[in-house]
């Protein structure tokens, strides 16, 4: 038994690119899907079709107007001035309500008063709990890591605060395509031997999950449980409706987060999980930027040349992985029904000082978010290099002013974004963006290639690997995940990727910023107010 332990641990970095080689991919739309997803979009937008109806039927009693008009504003103002989430979410509302009269108000009372979803969400933070009570800190770990990483003591400190402990002897390996992350994890699945846990959140069938599904099927008739969980949003497009049905009568278990149709009336609907968690055996576990997709790996061309990045962690970090993969099952189960000592690995990992924090984050935190926290003191206390890789740049005042008084300290911040974007709306609220960071002295890269989906941010300390992208609907609306790494060698890894990839990249400048054209100004302009919304 030991000397398979070592052989896992004593993996080489690279495996040879002879799965993907052969495979030709596809994109599948799915008709009922998209059915599925229609009928919900009518009803709600029958819903505001009512909604912005109600001022023109009331506008015939224009006191009685007015005075509803007045007690809706009031009411909405004192909510918001009392709301302690971001500025940017309240703006889009007072937006809303301005162009909307009465429409704008009575809809943030339906979807934007968080408080008819203080309900739903007392019942899933109990489910959460009971995850919980797996959680131990340790005092040995903080002390040593407190030796190497002075620096870095007040991120780990608040970490552990906020519930996710700190571990070592983690062995880290980085992944700066998705194909190479996919052929690697092929080759773990098919050593699985107790348990395997999938959770993304688009799943596509396509090569990529054919192939991966052919594992899990071997794997289920040699006794390997495998827990399947995924977005039902992220989902519903690109696998058939019956996909979900096959896989349990196939032997796995299946659960789907959050049905688009549960949560019409609220602002539920919009609360999606965007984690990436794939754990086998309580040993190895994957996270990153990447989804069950052919474009993820290459396999089909979709906006040029598809970069993403992950990480495959062997060691005790896992567990935290297993912990947190559990809680959303728990969760998308809407039930305590999981015991997580089960699925506790029994082996000893090498001794070794790689420390690792798994930090998931949602809109059960709000309005206190410990990612959008993590990546402001990865800014605040990045004293050499600060450098990200993100597809969506839609930041709140706080977070440019973080990277633009890193700038100004001296420190090299750069920021990679997409040449090719997959949302045309999104990409014009990036280059938005760009304008106040190039004046003050951050330098942005555009990926020419294509499309870089990768989620990444690294100091000379650090690094966070995970599913996080920079906008509001990562830090507020979705459920998110990253792996907080200090480690040297790791962070050697993970710069010369972004060295490499500047090389592919061509540099913005705020000259060139400023000529943009007058339709694409008019157009930013008015998007940047609604923001929040995409």
């Amino acid at each position: 038994m030991e000397k398979e332990k070592s052989k896992y641990w004593n993996e080489p970095e690279t495996i040879e690119k002879k799965i993907f080689a052969r495979m030709s991919g596809r994109v599948k739309n799915n008709l009922s899907g998209f059915m599925r997803g229609l009928v919900v979009a009518l009803f709600i937008l029958i819903e505001i079709g009512v909604i912005i109806a109600l001022p023109f039927w009331l506008n015939r009693y224009t006191v009685y107007f007015y005075v509803i008009l007045e007690i809706a504003s009031l009411w909405v103002c004192l909510i918001l001035i009392n709301d302690l989430r971001s500025p940017a979410y309240k703006v889009a509302w007072i937006s809303i309500c301005m162009v909307l009269p009465l429409a704008g108000e009575v809809m943030f009372l339906l979807w934007g008063d968080t408080t008819r979803e203080r309900k739903v969400d007392k019942k899933l933070l109990k489910i959460m709990e009971h995850g919980e009570t797996y959680k131990q800190f340790s005092a040995k770990n903080w002390e040593r890591f407190s030796s190497l990483y002075k620096s870095s003591n007040r991120i780990n400190h608040f970490l552990e605060f906020e519930g996710f402990p700190l571990s070592k002897n983690n062995r880290i390996d980085y992944f700066s395509m998705g194909e190479d992350l996919f052929e690697r994890v092929i080759v773990d699945l098919e050593r699985a031997r107790k348990y395997i846990m999938i959770d993304f959140f688009i799943v596509a069938e396509g090569a990529l999950w054919d192939a991966i599904h052919k594992v899990c099927l071997k794997k289920i008739k040699e006794g390997v449980e495998i827990l399947f969980l995924y977005d039902d949003f992220g989902a519903m497009l690109r696998t058939d409706k019956t996909f979900a049905s096959k896989l349990r009568k196939e032997g796995f278990q299946v659960a789907v987060f959050n049905p688009i149709h549960r949560y019409t009336d609220k602002l539920y609907m919009n609360y999606r999980t965007h984690q990436k968690i794939l754990v086998i055996d309580g040993e190895i576990g994957y996270t990153g930027g990447v989804n069950i997709a052919d474009e993820y790996a290459n396999l089909v061309k979709r906006f040029g040349v598809w970069k993403d990045t992950g990480i495959r962690v062997e060691g005790e970090s896992v567990w935290w992985m297993t912990v947190a993969f559990l809680q959303m099952w728990e969760v998308a189960m809407e039930k305590v029904c999981m015991d997580y000592d089960k699925y506790r690995t029994e082996r000893t990992f090498p001794e070794n000082d790689v420390f690792c924090q798994f930090v998931t984050d949602g809109p059960l935190n709000n309005p206190d978010n410990p990612i959008e926290t993590v990546y402001g003191q990865m800014m605040h206390y990045a004293s050499q290099y600060l450098y990200i890789m993100t597809p969506y740049l839609v930041i709140e005042k706080d977070m440019q002013d973080a990277l633009i008084t890193a700038a100004k300290s001296g420190v090299d911040v750069r920021i990679i974004t997409p040449f090719i974007p997959d949302k045309k709306t999104v990409k014009l609220l990036t280059n938005y963006n760009y304008g106040y960071l190039l004046k003050n002295g951050v330098r942005i890269f555009e990926y020419k290639p294509g499309f870089i989906h990768a989620k990444c941010i690294l100091n000379e300390n650090s690094a966070i690997v995970g599913s996080i992208n920079m906008d509001y609907r990562s830090f507020y609306l979705h459920y998110e995940n990253g792996m907080c790494i200090w480690n040297q060698d790791t962070v050697d890894v993970i710069k010369k990727d972004f060295d490499e990839t500047f090389k592919e990249c061509v540099e913005m400048s705020y000259e060139e910023w400023v000529k943009r054209p007058l339709g694409m100004k008019m157009k930013q302009a008015f998007i940047n107010a609604f923001s929040t919304l995409f």
